[in-house]
């Protein structure tokens, strides 16, 4: 039997590293850390010195690195292409599991924030007991990039008594404003889905890379900085080879 602890590490910052994590991290027989090419270099960088910093016994701990499948992102059938790749990963997955723990144990996945929250960890695991692979299922919730954005902006992310609505940059860029959210949190977006939106009268509060040390933070109305985020998002990510950011939406400021 295998146990699977899908561990939650938060943005990247060490401070951040519930201390149910670190237990299941020094629980763990196996650590797998996936690499996402030169390109995303920072993410496994970031992986390694939690596992260096937070393992007690890090010479019993066999820790094993593994290239992440690609998306195929040239498809126009973009569910289509997603299910593909969680298959592509499931696969790595259970063969690593069978190569270094054939009689079973402990296993521990390093998810970016929390697994909850826009990640496919869960969806992956589930094809794993599909295929019939005996897989006991263990979730340590981290800290999530919506809630350093709000901590790091210092706002709350509701209006008062007002409802708040997670989506994607390819939804809002769909379907517009959600019809009955206060405020919306983006998370996922290419870059700019918020120039869709009424310029004068939307507040923004933007964050990239929050909890490292590269962070930076952006907010007021879309008129005034919209154009400032496009550019200083192009300029980063030309500068790191990568970029993980959101923001936080609404039609007039939390406070």
């Amino acid at each position: 039997m295998i146990t699977l602890s899908l561990i939650g590490i938060g943005t990247g910052n060490l401070d951040h590293v519930t201390l149910a994590a670190v237990r299941a991290l020094n629980n763990a027989d196996l650590i797998l850390l996936p690499r996402k090419g030169e390109a995303k270099s920072d993410l496994i960088d970031l992986r390694r010195l939690l596992c260096e910093r937070l393992l007690e016994t890090p010479v019993t701990t066999k820790i094993v690195e593994f290239d992440l499948p690609s998306r195929d992102d040239g498809r126009n059938d973009y569910l289509g292409a997603v299910d593909d790749w969680h298959a592509a990963i499931a696969s790595v997955w259970a063969q690593l599991m069978d190569e270094h723990l054939p009689s079973g144990g402990r296993v521990g996945m390093l998810v970016w924030g929390d697994p909850s929250l826009y990640d496919s960890s869960l969806r992956i695991t589930q094809r794993l007991s599909a295929a019939g692979k005996q897989v006991d299922v263990e979730v340590v919730p981290g800290i999530t990039s919506l809630q350093v954005l709000t901590a790091e902006h210092k706002i709350p992310l509701n209006a008062l008594a007002e409802p708040v609505q997670i989506t994607t940059g390819r939804r809002l860029r769909e379907r517009g404003w959600p019809s009955d959210a206060a405020t919306v949190a983006v998370m996922l977006d290419s870059g700019g889905a918020f120039t869709t939106l009424p310029q004068d009268d939307t507040y923004i509060w933007w964050g990239a890379y929050l909890g490292m040390d590269k962070q930076c933070l952006i907010k007021g109305w879309l008129s005034d900085v919209g154009d400032q985020i496009i550019q200083r998002r192009a300029e980063l990510r030309e500068q790191h080879g990568w970029i993980m950011d959101i923001y936080l939406l609404a039609k007039q400021p939390l406070l």
